[in-house]
């Protein structure tokens, strides 16, 4: 159990790395001068070389990009992600303050998908009405099709100008919140709905539930106390798969409703080429990224014990 533990803290750490360093390159390569297009959008006037190269000096940017990668690595590892170019506030100032908003979407989004994918697939599994069953599991393709703008431009015409249940752009509290989340939610649930639907079906013909049912065991009981737990593995590993993604479609969901956050404080850092602050933004969804996903390596042995004695296999059978 130990040996698992340590390599998924390895991964999870080589995982960090990666998104940093791939997102250093990327930006880097990309064509434009970030000082020029900050100092242009300052002001209107005609710009001063002289504070052009001041700023690049300020930001380090005149130094060679190996130097420039050690220095932002190591100030990375420290916490300290520099100052952003357009605006010059620190970039963990700027997430602290958009933090907050995106956490609260994030979070209710992500209950909403867990109870809406959950309860859909248990639903379709437990029925034995063919034209329901039918009917639930071709709900999850349906939402998993459709854009996430799309899916924000609908709820605020239905809900907020046409019935106004809830406030149409930055709105704060349950209300302003749950139209973004429901968007947010949608396909995180229908990816849940499919893949757990998928997985208690094929649990629901193992052996062992013939036992249980010999015992006398109710068919809900059965579903929930035998079939439910060890068909859960592939649900929450995509539930970790998708935790990722959060932060990618908050950019969407906050700018359709409007919503201050971390979403679009990437957009705009992406529009001036903030490299910090884009970089900080990286660095903050793989973190969420690694830790979702490094709790539900960690819960797998819990809910199946034949995880770690499965890798225990593989790995002397490499050895």
């Amino acid at each position: 159990m130990g040996r698992y533990v340590i390599k998924r803290v390895l991964q999870a750490v080589g995982v960090l790395w990666a998104a940093f360093t791939l997102s250093f390159v990327v930006l880097y390569l990309l064509p434009g001068d970030p000082v020029a297009i900050a100092a242009g959008s300052s002001t209107d006037a005609t710009v001063d070389p002289a504070a052009i190269a001041e700023m690049r000096t300020r930001y380090g940017l005149d130094q060679p990009l190996w130097s420039q990668y050690w220095t932002a690595l190591t100030h990375a590892v420290r916490g300290d992600f520099g100052h952003s170019i357009s605006t010059g506030q620190t970039v963990t100032g700027a997430l602290g303050e958009a933090l907050p908003s995106t956490l609260a979407l994030a979070g209710l989004g992500s209950l909403l998908a867990v109870i809406g994918g959950v309860g859909l697939a248990v639903a379709a599994a437990y029925t034995q009405r063919g034209w329901l069953r039918g009917l639930l599991t071709a709900l999850p393709p349906i939402g998993a099709s459709m854009p996430g703008f799309w899916v924000g431009l609908l709820l605020l015409q239905l809900f907020s100008f046409q019935l106004r249940w809830a406030p149409a752009f930055g709105g704060k509290g349950l209300g302003g919140t749950i139209l973004p989340a429901i968007t947010l939610a949608l396909p995180v649930g229908a990816a849940i709905a499919q893949v757990l639907y998928a997985s208690l079906i094929s649990t629901w013909r193992q052996p062992f539930v013939e036992v249980a049912f010999a015992k006398g065991a109710s068919r809900w009981w059965v579903q929930v106390r035998h079939v439910l737990r060890p068909a859960s593995g592939p649900a929450l590993t995509v539930a970790g798969l998708w935790a990722g993604t959060v932060l990618a479609g908050s950019v969407v969901t906050e700018t359709v409703f409007s919503r201050p956050g971390v979403g679009r404080l990437m957009q705009q850092a992406v529009l001036f080429q903030d490299i910090p602050v884009v970089q900080g933004v990286v660095v903050l969804a793989a973190l969420l990224f690694v830790t979702v996903n490094l709790v539900i390596d960690l819960t797998y042995p819990i809910l199946d014990p034949r995880v770690v004695h499965r890798n225990s296999v593989e790995e002397r059978a490499h050895a």
